[in-house]
């Protein structure tokens, strides 16, 4: 099992930034993608940023140039930098680590994103 904790969701006005942490604990040894999905109120969980233990990643189009996703391995500790942030930014933000070894995915809880106008 793994275990995902996320902090560093807030309010904040638009064109600030904010900067997410994913701490992972358990079975991290399994873990390869880790990432971030996001979920606005009425809408579907959509991917914001995804990367790989060799540090791949792939981000959304609306992410790009604004977000960037990092990950520290000897920590198992994902960031999501976010930078100009706009008010369709608003959502919980989920973390999330894939365990293919095991065919397990693995959310956080999610910590709620708020940008004012």
């Amino acid at each position: 099992q793994v275990q995902l904790v996320e902090s560093g969701g807030g309010l904040v006005q638009a064109g600030g930034s904010l900067r997410l942490s994913c701490a992972a604990s358990g079975s991290t040894f399994s873990i390869n993608a880790m990432g971030w999905y996001r979920q606005a109120p009425g809408k579907q969980r959509e991917l914001v940023a995804v990367i790989t233990s060799g540090g791949r990643t792939k981000y959304a189009a609306s992410a790009k140039g604004r977000f960037t996703i990092s990950r520290d391995n000897a920590k198992n500790t994902v960031y999501l930098q976010m930078n100009s942030l706009k008010p369709e930014d608003t959502a919980i933000y989920y973390c999330y680590a894939a365990a293919p070894s095991y065919g397990m995915d693995y959310w956080g809880k999610g910590t709620l994103v708020t940008v004012s106008s």
